[in-house]
Formats: structure tokens, C-alpha cells, sequence
């Protein structure tokens, strides 16, 4: 009795996680280099469930965290921090930057880097991207205090940087990583709406949703 009780308390959590399947970012990865707050990472993770992001990599040098996912989603700390999402995100360590491009890499990803304007690197605002063109993409935040390493830009693609109008110059990374992910997750969200394959090859009939709505949740 106890067993199906448990069973019916889990449903609606299940039944909303098959119906968000077709919205989730195929082939993208955010990642966090070195992050030194454990509650912010929390926080991205908490944007990456919420705007689709298929996973999270995490540089993590002073092995402050697990390497065993299911240690990680029952963590105190970064289930309250992310409202739970670590539970439904997957979440992968390393050691260094290095080994974490050496990963990425081999997977076939290119890497774009958040940072602003950085010296012999190609650099665009964040609306000025089209990040639909590659087929496996990752995207890099830095650390709270020093940014995205010099390994890290000189690996990646381009740099990216949010625009900004006050007098302050810089975001957290809770914030920055929201506002970057919403647009990369729109514009590919939108492409795989409408195409299977990379190039714009493989129309689809009959167009995937990019906006979830009360029909796409059974009751």
C-alpha cells in the first residue's frame, strides 16, 4: 500500500517530465568553469532545467563536489539552491579545463565562451549570434570573481558578451547565465522546430511546439 501511494505522489512529477521531452535543447551543454559558490551553481542549474538545456558540466579543480550524479541530486545544498532541478538534470564533473575541452571535443562540440571583449578573439553581443549553426554547442561561464580563464578563450569558438547600459558593467552568475541560455535556447529551440538535421535538411511535416502550454501537460 505504502509502495503505491508513493507511486501516485510521483505521476504528476512524471507525467510533466515525459511532456517536456520535445521542448529540451538537443546537443547543448552549459558549463561552469570553477565556480567557487556552491549555491550559485545550484541557481544555473536551476536556469538550465527551467529553459532546456540538456546538461551541465561543471570544472571543478578543489573536487568540491561528486563525481557520482546521484550523490549530486541528493545533495542538500544543491537541491534547495536549484528548487530540486539538479534531481532532473544531468550533471558532470572535471578536474580541469583542460580535460573538460579534451571531452567536449572528442563529443564533437564547439565551444563559446561569456566574457567580455577579449584581444585577438572573435567577440559579438549576445543578439548578434546565431547559435543554431552548430550542430553540438557549449557554452561556457567563468568564475564570480576572475571570469573565463585564458585556456578557456583561447579554446573556444568566439566570446560572447551581454550588452549593458548602467553604470555597473557586470552580472551574477545566476543572472547572466539566465539571460545568455534564454537566447540560445530560443533561437535553437525554434531550429528544431522546424528542421531534423543540421543545414536546415530534414523539414519536418508538421512542426515541433516552442512554447509549452496547458495542452501539452496531461492532468
Amino acid at each position: 500500500m505504502n509502495a503505491e501511494i508513493k507511486d501516485k505522489a510521483k505521476r504528476p512529477a512524471r507525467i510533466r517530465a515525459d511532456s517536456i521531452k520535445a521542448f529540451r535543447c538537443q546537443n547543448l551543454i552549459a558549463v561552469l568553469e570553477d565556480p567557487s559558490n556552491i549555491k550559485n551553481i545550484g541557481t544555473v542549474i536551476r536556469n538550465v532545467n527551467a529553459l532546456g538545456v540538456e546538461k551541465v558540466y561543471i570544472v571543478d579543480p578543489h573536487r568540491a563536489l561528486s563525481d557520482d550524479w546521484q550523490e549530486l541530486r541528493e545533495q542538500k545544498t544543491l537541491s534547495k539552491t536549484s528548487v530540486s532541478a539538479v534531481k532532473w538534470t544531468f550533471v558532470k564533473r572535471f578536474d580541469s579545463t583542460a580535460d573538460c575541452f579534451d571531452h567536449l571535443e572528442k563529443m564533437g562540440f564547439t565551444s563559446l565562451v561569456t566574457s567580455p571583449h577579449v584581444k585577438g578573439k572573435t567577440s559579438i553581443f549576445l543578439d548578434e549570434g546565431d547559435y543554431t549553426i552548430y550542430p553540438k554547442l557549449a557554452v561556457w561561464f567563468g568564475n564570480e570573481t576572475r571570469g573565463i580563464s585564458d585556456l578557456a578563450v583561447a579554446r573556444s569558438e568566439m566570446c560572447v558578451s551581454i550588452p549593458m547600459f548602467g553604470m555597473i558593467e557586470s552580472l551574477n552568475l545566476g543572472t547572466s547565465s539566465g539571460i545568455m541560455l534564454y537566447e540560445v535556447t530560443k533561437q535553437r529551440r525554434s531550429y528544431q522546430s522546424e528542421y531534423k538535421w543540421r543545414n536546415k535538411r530534414g523539414t519536418r511535416e508538421e512542426p515541433l511546439p516552442t512554447v509549452i502550454t496547458p495542452d501539452h501537460v496531461a492532468p
